[in-house]
């Protein structure tokens, strides 16, 4: 059976009771969450949840951050069109999560920071610290964008429901209960729509093996279809994708969003302890596992039912992302609720991720911009500003979301967001971390040079996209789209277009620097940032004063170790070596951080 035929199906009552029931149960826990904790109004309660989150449920939101509406919508349409080698990040995720938990997170919990940004001020200065906010508040904004975008397509798709009205719902939703439960609304919200998430991929696979006959007709329409063939080991850096780009590449990207992004790092910090912390990144590798698997299989279900016409070819949608919402109608129209738990999943991941991005550019502005210069703040005038940041960046976001649209596939559109901004910044943590004679001018040359070589490569190759040739995209039919398709839709939805065709007029770098696989963006502007770095600052007489602190760098005990169960705690350095160190001439402008740090209002929500 090649689909469900017939006229497209609208959503039932009982679609809608589902979607709305998920969203209210979101915001449900945000007011149980802000009730629970209203006797604690402390920045630390709200960007932190005080410090005392435990290893399972950070977990679960850790997965759900940035396993996103992009995730249930982008990746079954990626093994859809170009086969299973997406699963093969599956080892991109492990070598993440060791290199996360061992290196990255045991600095950061012994720091004690809000902000993973606070590093950069404490290593370098603070003009690395507001250029690296700067550039993860703007990545950030864009991704979420995107991320706003995605089930709005999906529920305009599906419904027909208005485009902006489902944008506007969707931040609305979020601002609820960031504002009103903050860390703590976020990561219990983020547990229940883990669930859902998984639950839209299974009703999918499920439904798929009824229609086609079983699980195994399903893969073996995959191999004949070309799907299985995942393990390219050609070393070519301009491939798409390959076993090399996808394990190397993207181990540095997931890297990158993992150890230094604020939303994750905002979790990690959140753990009671630092052996929770650890164990949180572990568990969410067993998540991100599960995710990655269910989200691949379903786009191979979706290639066993559409294997002899396919709906994109056909023209009945006009985008690669489409193709799931509109398998769902065709297939589970006729089961009343599941449309809308579909729906819901879609909904999910984009609540979970916006929401976390909401509390993480609230910490980071608040700590990075606002404490500094206005030291004085109550912890009152604090929470309302975190309330009315979270309000701010919400509406900023939606409006972000209209860009999206004119990205083509949003699941390498956000990737590739990410490679390009977050390298350059990766980068400059590593060459802090690992290197102590790299200084703040090193660092800033090395990250601002990483940053110019990410953008040109990255917008490069949105105006000149690839060739089939590097991209690969496998062969489709549409024999039997006559006699088998009903043509569900036939107008794509509004703010879509197919995807950016090729320009008649391609520069020579088209084909080279511009072809450069979008996994490669992130490897490229940390090795950058890292020599240019590493040089510089050996041409500016480094950095003497790096061992008087040696808690600013990875240390061997760190490694694979679980003995530390206390609270966090702050770095145990006297106040004559932190005052020896950061009064040089490396870092003039650490004497304000410092003196807030001796404040003891501040060093307590520190």
């Amino acid at each position: 059976m090649t689909g469900a035929g017939g006229p497209v199906a609208t959503f039932s009552i009982w679609d809608y009771v589902v979607f709305a029931g998920t969203i209210l149960a979101s915001a449900s826990i945000g007011l149980f969450q802000a009730i629970r904790s209203r006797k604690d109004t402390s920045s630390s309660e709200f960007l932190l949840g005080g410090r005392q989150m435990t290893a399972v449920p950070v977990a679960m939101s850790l997965t759900a951050s940035f396993m996103s509406g992009i995730t249930v919508i982008g990746t079954p349409a990626e093994a859809y069109r170009f086969g299973a080698a997406f699963w093969l990040f599956g080892f991109s995720y492990a070598i993440m999560s060791v290199i996360t938990a061992e290196v990255f997170v045991p600095l950061f919990y012994r720091l004690a920071i809000t902000s993973a940004y606070e590093y950069l001020e404490l290593r370098f200065s603070r003009p690395v610290r507001l250029i690296g906010t700067t550039m993860y508040i703007a990545q950030t904004i864009l991704y979420t964008g995107m991320v706003i975008y995605a089930p709005a397509l999906a529920l305009n798709q599906i419904t027909g429901l208005d485009l902006w009205g489902v944008l506007v719902a969707t931040g609305a939703v979020c601002i609820v209960y960031c504002t009103l439960g903050g860390l703590k609304a976020v990561i219990w919200t983020d547990v229940m729509q883990m669930v859902i998430m998984l639950a839209g991929f299974v009703a999918v696979i499920a439904r798929g093996a009824v229609l086609q006959g079983g699980l195994t007709n399903i893969w073996e329409d995959a191999g004949k279809g070309g799907r299985l063939d995942a393990f390219d080991f050609d070393p070519d850096p301009l491939k798409r994708h390959t076993f090399w780009t996808i394990v190397v590449g993207g181990s540095v990207m997931w890297v990158s969003i993992y150890s230094i992004n604020q939303s994750q790092v905002q979790r990690y910090i959140s753990c009671k302890t630092l052996q929770h912390a650890k164990m949180s990144l572990y568990v969410n590798l067993v998540g991100l596992w599960l995710t990655l698997s269910l989200a691949v299989f379903s786009g191979l279900t979706m290639f066993s039912i559409y294997k002899n016409c396919d709906p994109l070819e056909n023209g009945d949608i006009g985008t690669p992302d489409q193709m799931l919402p509109y398998l769902v109608m065709d297939i589970l129209a006729a089961y009343p609720g599941i449309p809308g738990l579909f729906v819901a999943a879609a909904y999910s991941g984009t609540l979970s991720t916006v929401s976390s991005s909401i509390n993480a550019l609230v910490a980071v502005t608040v700590e990075d911009f606002i404490l500094p210069v206005f030291k004085n703040l109550t912890e009152k005038q604090v929470s309302w500003m975190n309330m009315g940041l979270s309000v701010f960046f919400g509406a900023v976001c939606i409006g972000m979301a209209g860009v999206a649209s004119a990205m083509g596939s949003i699941l390498q559109a956000a990737l590739s967001i990410f490679g390009m901004i977050s390298g350059p910044l990766l980068g400059i943590y590593l060459l802090g971390m690992l290197f102590r004679t790299s200084n703040s001018i090193g660092g800033l040359v090395g990250m601002i040079i990483g940053l110019v070589l990410t953008l040109w490569v990255g917008i490069g190759s949105q105006i000149y996209p690839p060739t089939a040739e590097k991209t690969n995209p496998l062969p489709f039919s549409t024999v039997d789209c006559n006699s088998t398709m009903s043509h569900n839709i036939t107008t794509p939805a509004p703010w879509t277009s197919p995807v950016t065709s090729e320009p008649h007029v391609r520069p020579p770098l088209a084909d080279s620097w511009y072809s450069l696989s979008y996994l490669y963006f992130c490897l490229l502007g940390t090795l950058t940032t890292m020599v240019v770095g590493l040089l510089v600052s050996m041409a500016t007489g480094g950095c003497k004063q790096g061992e008087k602190n040696p808690d600013l760098f990875v240390k061997a005990s760190d490694l694979f170790s679980f003995s530390c169960c206390g609270k966090s705690k702050v770095s145990e350095v006297t106040e004559e070596s932190a005052t020896d160190f950061y009064t040089g001439a490396e870092n003039p402008t650490f004497t304000d951080f410092e003196n807030e740090s001796k404040d003891p209002e501040r060093a307590t929500k520190l």
